[in-house]
Parts: structure tokens; sequence; C-alpha cells
């Protein structure tokens, strides 16, 4: 029988970074979503000198530093709080989970966000907040318990994650309704032994105060998107959101500021022409970007065995509209959804789940047969 992962409860951070099998993982949470072109080169070359030059996009819109030792992580610190990078406390950086939309000039609302977050108690360590408050709302599948985004009206509401409608607010008062919000999670027994999210209290049936709630729906959610050219600048992707510290250190080149985003990708903000730089993915219908896969074993103590080597061999058989998840076990730690096909690494092989998540039943096959199964999945 397969042991059952360890489930942690808390995502890593720059202050407390999480063991994994290639070392500490450092996440670095930018200010408002953006990093100028210093300090994209900054954190390059910290990954290099204090790392093993991995840098991971997180589904939160961060950066994590992977391969850190225990003797490098006081001199990672030093370099990344010399670019405004670190937080003052581990209690600051732990509340400030803020995902903003890459496509919304945010930065104020976001740094003011920080600033109320003062006054918030203590959170679990995955509930976070969602700025989705460009002309178009992006984030509906992005993480996010406290959400202030745009309205059907085409004003801003604040909702509670799991409540289909939500309270107009202005840009002025949202940062303290928010925490406000917070305030009232915990007091409703959001948090049960140190986790907890808003949805799932929701469902549970209690709801917020009429102070915190209303009836204007968010506006129509849009689709993620994929790489290409916007308005708002040049989106490119990376394979499973993953790249070498030369690879930021190009884009730092470039001189445009970079806006992270929860869906593993970067905007060059301004660019008007999509970078060619080694590593990038540029066009949508690139095969990496129908597959989802974590780190997997060995630098992943937890996996049961490799996933992204796999996932890339399989990646050509994924139909254009479909999506493939290869998870190491059964956490699902990098598309905790459901996909319209898992494959959950187990002692003997992989489970086949559709239409679920990696923590589902299912089948278990040995790896030589799985093109066979893609080939035929509709």
């Amino acid at each position: 029988m397969t042991a059952a992962p360890l489930i942690q409860g808390w995502c890593p951070g720059a202050l407390r970074p999480m063991a994994s099998g290639d070392g500490l993982v450092v996440r670095v949470r930018p200010h408002a979503g953006r990093l100028s072109p210093a300090q994209a080169a900054g954190i390059a070359a910290a990954a290099r000198l204090h790392g093993n030059g991995l840098i991971d996009l997180s589904a939160r819109g961060n950066v994590q530093l992977r391969g850190v030792r225990p003797d490098t992580h006081a001199p990672l610190i030093a370099d990344l709080s010399a670019l405004g990078l670190i937080d003052r406390d581990l209690a600051g950086e732990t509340r400030r989970n803020i995902t903003v939309s890459p496509f919304a000039q945010a930065d104020a609302l976001a740094l003011a966000l920080e600033d109320a977050l003062a006054a918030a108690p203590d959170l679990p360590g995955k509930f976070g907040f969602a700025l989705d408050v460009a002309a178009s709302r992006w984030l509906d599948a992005a993480p996010g318990d406290v959400r202030i985004e745009r309205g059907a009206s085409g004003g801003l509401i604040l909702r509670a994650d799991g409540l289909p409608t939500g309270r107009p607010v202005t840009l002025a008062e949202a940062p303290a309704l928010a925490v406000d919000m917070a305030h009232w999670f915990v007091a409703a027994g959001g948090v049960i032994q140190g986790r907890g999210r808003m949805a799932a209290l929701v469902a549970r049936g209690v709801r917020p105060p009429e102070s915190l709630t209303g009836a204007e729906p968010p506006a129509p959610a849009l689709p993620r998107p994929g790489p290409g050219l916007f308005a708002e600048g040049a989106l490119v992707a990376l394979a499973f959101g993953q790249m070498q510290a030369a690879t930021l250190e190009a884009l730092a080149a470039t001189c445009h500021d970079l806006r992270l985003t929860p869906w593993r990708m970067l905007l060059l903000e301004g660019a008007v022409a999509l970078p060619t730089i080694a590593g990038l993915i540029t066009d949508p219908q690139d095969p990496a970007l129908r597959v989802i896969a974590c780190t997997g074993a060995p630098a992943c103590p937890q996996a049961l065995a490799a996933t992204r080597s796999l996932a890339l061999q399989l990646a050509p058989l994924v139909p254009q509209d479909g999506t493939l998840h290869v998870s190491g076990c059964a956490k699902g730690c990098a598309h905790p959804a459901p996909a319209p096909l898992t494959l959950t690494a187990t002692a003997t092989g992989f489970a086949v789940i559709r239409n679920g998540r990696a923590s589902a039943p299912g089948p278990v096959i040995a790896p030589a047969d799985l093109p066979t199964l893609l080939t035929g999945t509709p």
C-alpha cells in the first residue's frame, strides 16, 4: 500500500522556505505582481548564486527559487531584501498573499491592500486575495478567498469566494473591507486546525454579514489566455512554468516590467513584439501548453515517479483543446482542480482519472501503455 502524501497546508515563502528533494524552495512575492527589470535581473543572479539556477512561476503569480541550501538562505534573503522583495517579518509575508490580474493597472490598489493587511488576523497559509479589476475579468479560476473584482455594472465589487454575488465598493474603501472580510472569516469558524478556505466555509452554509455582501454579480469571466500580443504587452509562457536563471536574465534585458500571472506566464508590459528568447513559448498551439505537471521525482520527495519528461512525451498526443495533468502523487499540487485527464503516479504505475482530481480513484496502468491510452482519448 502506498503511504498517503504529506499535506503541508501552507505555501513556501522567502522567510519560511519549504524543503524539497533538490533543496529549499524559496517563494518570492513581488509587490503588486510586478518585477522591474532590475528586480528580475537580481532574482536571476540570486538564483544562480544561492540556488541551482531553476526558477518556477507559481499558480499564485509568484516566483520560486529552487535548490537553495540552508547555508545560502540568509545571503539570499539579504540580496532579495536589497531588491525590495522581502517582508519585514514572517507574519507580514504570510498575510501578503495577493494575486493581481496582469491586465489591470492595480498597483495602487494592491499596495493599499498590503498596508491594510497589517491589521488582518492570522490567516491560513493558503488563504489569499484576488484583485481582478481590469476592464475584463480574468482570474475566475485563480485562487482567491476574498475577491475585489469587476462587477456586471462596470464598477468594483467585493465578493467572498463561493458566493455568486458581491457588494459594490470603491477603490478607496475596498482594502479595508477586504480585511473586514478576513476578520469575519476567522470569527465565523473558517479556520480549522490552522487550515481553511472561504469557499469551504460558504459551502457549509455560513454567510458574511449584510455589510460585506451584496446582490451584484461579477462581470463575465474570460478564459485563460494563451501566449501572444495584447494591448498591455507580450504574454509569454514556459513549459511547466519553469525557467533557467539565464532566461529571466534575458527577459530583464528587454527593459520591460514583468507582470506575473496565475497561469505560470509572464507579461512583458508595453512590449509590441514577442521576444525571441530561448526557453520561451510564444505559440499558443505549442503542445507543452496542453500538459500540466508538478516537479515530480526526484526533486519532490513525495513524488512516486518522474512527471515532466512523461508529460512532454505525451503532449503531442493531447487534443488541441484538451488538458492532461500528470501528478507525482495524489495531492495534485500543480492542478488541484479536476482535469479532463489526470495521470497520478502510484507505486505500481499511473492511475488514470477522467474528469477528476489527482486524488480520485482510477485504474492503474504501466507508463509504457500511456501513449496508447492517449491515442484513444477523445
